[in-house]
């Protein structure tokens, strides 16, 4: 039986999904629906039960048959200020999982982050020491201290353990993220309705507007890797989940025209001033340490994935995956 954490959110029901797929239903969805329409991203999937995320520490020791949690749920916004709610919620929960993971002797992977790598400055590469990261905010830094704590403090260790730091994700089911959702979701939206998209000017003389170059991966390439993992026991560590290219806004909004055949309208506007301290301009996922491990499936270029997404998924009136 594996556990999914933010099972009923963007990553987590894709997972889902893909575990569906290759004929895996021993699943158990943990998420925070309340009132929001997350719903829909699991009324398509085979699972065991949905958990309330606040029951799921009274109830997980009567669990039985648990071979994996893959902890995927946490407060995923970049722009939450709570940190005092961050540090609940992707700290300290995640270090319960984890000790519970390590008393049962079962394998956990868990959602890290691309924000931990800060303004970028020490690079992008999952080899290098994480003592030097500094987070633009309180998002990334909390995922950060995780990171940490697996490597000075954590005293037991799961059978399994593997953080994966995700750059850019787009991809279906993203839906219920309002002002988080992808550049692509809110890109499609505005074609749909004025014929054109809006992207950010630049306040940084070394990139062009629509020139912010980040790492893009398509949701469906983050399964693979996870569903592979699991596969392969044996392999534990931080991983770089992304591309290993850096594609620009505009290159983005360009694919997502083209994938509805209509020529590119792009308009520039101001970045808001609150953004323009901590923004990032460049990402870029180094990969060497997880083709090492042995994961050989490509991931799909922009161009390809946008296209699939666009036509199989946003102009089919926001199909679920």
């Amino acid at each position: 039986m594996v556990i999914i954490t933010g099972g009923a959110g963007f990553i987590g029901s894709c997972l889902v999904r893909m575990f569906n797929d290759i004929g895996v239903e021993d699943i158990i969805i943990v998420d925070n629906i309340n009132s929001s329409d997350k719903w829909m991203n699991i009324r398509n999937k085979k699972y065991i039960k949905y958990v309330h995320k606040s029951r799921l520490q009274q109830e997980l020791p009567s669990y039985t048959g648990v071979s994996a949690i893959v902890h995927m749920g946490a407060q995923s916004s970049t722009a939450e200020r709570d940190f005092d709610y961050l540090y609940r919620n992707n700290f300290e929960y995640t270090q319960y999982l984890w000790n519970y993971c390590a008393e049962k002797d079962i394998s956990f992977i868990y959602a890290s982050s691309a924000a931990t790598y800060g303004d970028g400055a020490e690079g992008f590469d999952d080899r290098m020491d994480i003592d030097r990261l500094l987070p633009l905010n309180g998002y990334g830094y909390a995922k950060h201290l995780f990171d940490l704590w697996v490597k000075h403090q954590a005293k037991v260790f799961p059978k399994q353990y593997v953080g994966l730091k995700f750059f850019n994700v787009y991809g279906p089911n993203e839906y219920f993220k309002g002002s988080m959702a992808s550049m692509v979701f809110h890109g499609y939206r505005q074609i749909r309705e004025n014929g054109k998209i809006k992207l950010f000017k630049s306040c940084n003389s070394n990139y062009e507007d629509g020139g912010q170059l980040r790492d893009f991966v398509y949701v469906k390439d983050i399964c693979a890797v996870i569903v592979w993992l699991l596969e392969n026991r044996h392999i534990n560590g931080l991983f770089n989940i992304g591309t290993g290219q850096a594609r620009s806004f505009r290159e983005l909004a360009e694919a997502a025209f083209h994938a509805l055949d209509m020529e590119p309208d792009i308009e520039y506007i101001s970045m808001p001033e609150q953004l323009r301290a901590k923004y990032q301009y460049y990402t870029k996922a180094e990969m060497s340490k997880l083709r090492e491990a042995g994961y050989e499936k490509e991931f799909m270029t922009l161009e390809a994935g946008v296209t699939d997404y666009v036509l199989k998924y946003l102009h089919k009136n926001y199909e679920i995956y």
